[in-house]
């Protein structure tokens, strides 16, 4: 069996493609726009709120966004970029955070080399679907390197269940065996399973499994949070971290309903609370009350995506690179779930 009809099997959805033509020729301006905001020509990934830094996250969406929408020459860029000051360590798992400040020799050793699982994710399932999808390049190799490592350094035992894995947020998480940092909107079950496919690494599959039983179980406490800690006896709030269900939450029911998971509790959960509000609530408590509401059209996009409505148009207000860039994965993920009416 070739790897496009095995990760056809796997997924039993709609597979991406994409040709000399962007995969979604309607949308091309979207693209471009996204492009000209975020995207420098040297394929570094901008996050102007984050002081003009460039992310791991940033470089492994705007990877795949590349290969979604048909741009050779946007992928090659962002995966040069990538290799060039990402690369940095010895694991083939990439810096989570580059400055500009970085480029001036002087400062350049001082740079964060940690890493953050969602970056090293999508860059993997971005150069998988390169390789078996468009055809871009032979990336095979790179991307059981990287499988090998998420499984090595960024699973670890269930302190509940020790024979299932927790995809933790990064190769140097902050835990012990008897308590283990889970991010729950680093689950994209569909990345995992398609990458665990590819590179027979089965464990990146035994954790999309598990990890979509965790947000089941969270989304029977309250609503999904930020950041969340296992232990022996069930979850507690991690020192330092957010746990409101709040911006990285969101990503939740988009990556569920792009992996086909359309009555995920997790998903269903949000699609309550994002009932049509014009100003949409992006951050609330755990039990419900609203902090801060946005009227940004991603985030509008993605509501639109889980209850799926057509797509409508929403008066784009110059949203940073966060809305923005989820508002594109959302119409892929649209066009690939299979879960909405053409």
């Amino acid at each position: 069996m070739n790897r496009r009809a095995l990760l056809a099997g796997l997924t039993g959805a709609v597979l991406p493609f994409a040709t000399s033509r962007p995969a979604f020729a309607d949308a091309e301006p979207i693209w471009s726009d996204w492009k000209a905001r975020f995207l420098e020509a040297n394929g570094r990934v901008v996050d102007s709120l984050q002081g003009n830094a460039s992310h791991s996250e940033g470089q492994g969406y705007g990877l795949l966004l590349a290969q979604a929408f048909g741009d050779r020459d946007a992928f090659d860029a962002i995966e040069s970029w990538t290799r060039g000051h990402l690369l940095i360590r010895d694991d083939t798992l990439m810096a989570w955070r580059w400055r500009p400040e970085e480029a001036d020799p002087a400062t350049a050793d001082n740079r964060d080399w940690h890493t953050a699982t969602d970056g090293d994710l999508f860059r993997a399932w971005g150069l998988l679907r390169a390789d078996t999808f468009s055809g871009w390049g032979d990336y095979g190799a790179e991307v059981r390197r990287i499988a090998e490592a998420l499984a090595a350094l960024c699973l670890k035992p269930d302190p509940r269940a020790p024979g299932e894995v927790v995809l933790t947020p990064g190769a140097e998480a902050l835990g012990t065996p008897d308590r283990v940092l889970f991010n729950p909107s680093y689950v994209m079950p569909r990345a995992l399973r398609e990458l665990g496919a590819y590179s027979g690494v089965t464990e990146l599959i035994r954790a999309a499994d598990h990890g979509e039983t965790i947000l089941a179980e969270l989304a029977a406490t309250g609503l999904v949070p930020d950041w969340s800690m296992i232990t022996p006896t069930g979850f507690a709030q991690p020192e330092g971290f957010g746990t409101n269900h709040g911006y990285d939450a969101i990503r939740v029911a988009l990556y569920l309903h792009w992996s086909g998971q359309k009555t995920h509790p997790a998903l269903t959960q949000k699609a309550g609370v994002w009932s049509g509000a014009p100003a949409l609530p992006v951050v609330l408590t755990p039990e419900g009350q609203v902090i801060e509401r946005s009227t940004f059209p991603g985030y509008h996009a993605i509501a639109d995506l889980i209850a799926c409505r057509p797509v409508a148009p929403h008066p784009d207000q110059g949203e940073p690179y966060y809305p923005a860039t989820l508002g594109l994965l959302s119409r892929v993920a649209r066009r690939e779930s299979g879960l909405c009416p053409a």
